[in-house]
């Protein structure tokens, strides 16, 4: 029986939450659901947490003007990225780990899943790099004229359209396979790359470093080139005293996207690591396949708690989004988008 591969590193696999095919069914499955108690609720939490902060930011952004600058636009659109994972991708997901008889969505959903699943990934790691080339031109050219929401919108057009053309791969080798004909009461949707083995694995890795060290590389080399003009270089104009000030708003700023960055780091890695293991180790030598789905489960929770930080994040640094915390109707749009999200 063929063996499905998590294909991207940093992607959270269907095929790799649910067991490949009847052979294998309780080889993990029975551990993972002694665990099923403790995870459905943890994901419930996160969904909620995650849509109403990322509503909560979302509607802060359009609600005040004052908001409406390049950073900020581009802050929104990983807003809605999240809130797309987590509204789209990981209920079906969850199912799926859990569900004994497998993929209860159709042949359809199978491939829109899997394609949303992995696009979402790119949508945030692709925002967070046009945030920090965005926070590198406001304080190495702080005279320049900010970027135009109209030229905003071209970029946000392009990160979704490279981002759904990266996340097609996996959406194009997933396949729904119906086991009910052959007496088993079971339906898999998860990847086959038959034959393809050296396919996968190079788009793996190219996917590692485009979805993973791209954004770490971006704001370390942006930090650094800010930290060094920051030191050396006056705005024209400026006195003393608004010089300094100007150095640490826009040092305060900036700490904003280095923390959000750790923090898709930090969620990601053990998924990661586990996915290269796995990727290394189709015989599962170094991990058993008794554990590989309680582990799977666990290092994909963890990496969808990474939706959950950024308004956290934002609103506790940022004294305009604070402010808008004790606005009672932005609460309340929040609740009433997350319900007919829901729905």
């Amino acid at each position: 029986t063929p063996q499905s591969q998590s294909v991207a590193p940093t992607i959270p696999d269907l095929g790799s939450l649910h067991p490949h095919a009847p052979k294998d069914l309780f080889a993990g499955l029975q551990l993972l659901q002694r665990f099923k108690p403790l995870f459905i609720p943890l994901y419930c939490l996160l969904v909620a947490v995650a849509c109403l902060g990322n509503s909560f930011l979302v509607l802060c952004i359009a609600a005040d003007k004052k908001l409406h600058n390049a950073t900020n636009f581009f802050l929104g659109n990983l807003s809605v990225g999240d809130l797309l994972m987590c509204l789209a991708c990981v209920p079906l997901t969850v199912s799926y780990a859990f569900e004994p008889r497998g993929w209860l969505f159709g042949r359809t959903m199978c491939h829109v899943v899997a394609l949303l699943q992995v696009a979402t990934v790119y949508i945030s790691v692709l925002s967070l790099t046009a945030i920090a080339v965005d926070r590198y031109v406001v304080v190495v050219y702080p005279v320049r004229r900010r970027m135009a929401l109209r030229y905003c919108s071209l970029v946000v057009a392009i990160i979704w359209a490279a981002s759904l053309a990266l996340a097609a791969p996996p959406s194009i080798y997933t396949s729904y396979v119906d086991l009910r004909s052959s007496g088993h009461d079971m339906v898999i949707c998860e990847e086959f790359w038959s034959q393809k083995e050296a396919q996968r694995l190079v788009y793996s890795c190219v996917m590692l470093c485009l979805s993973y060290m791209v954004p770490l590389l971006a704001v370390t080399i942006s930090y650094c080139s800010i930290s060094s003009h920051l030191s050396r270089r006056n705005v024209a104009g400026l006195a003393d005293l608004n010089q300094s000030q100007w150095n640490k708003k826009k040092r305060k700023i900036f700490v904003l996207l280095v923390v959000s960055i750790l923090a898709f780091a930090l969620c990601w890695m053990p998924l990661q690591i586990l996915n290269l293991i796995r990727d290394l180790d189709p015989n599962f030598s170094i991990l058993s396949k008794r554990y590989i789905n309680l582990a799977q489960v666990s290092c994909h929770f963890v990496a969808m708690t990474s939706a959950c930080y950024n308004p956290f994040i934002y609103a506790s640094l940022h004294r305009k989004f604070r402010a808008h915390c004790a606005q009672p109707w932005l609460i309340h749009a929040s609740l009433a988008c997350l319900t007919n999200c829901s729905r």
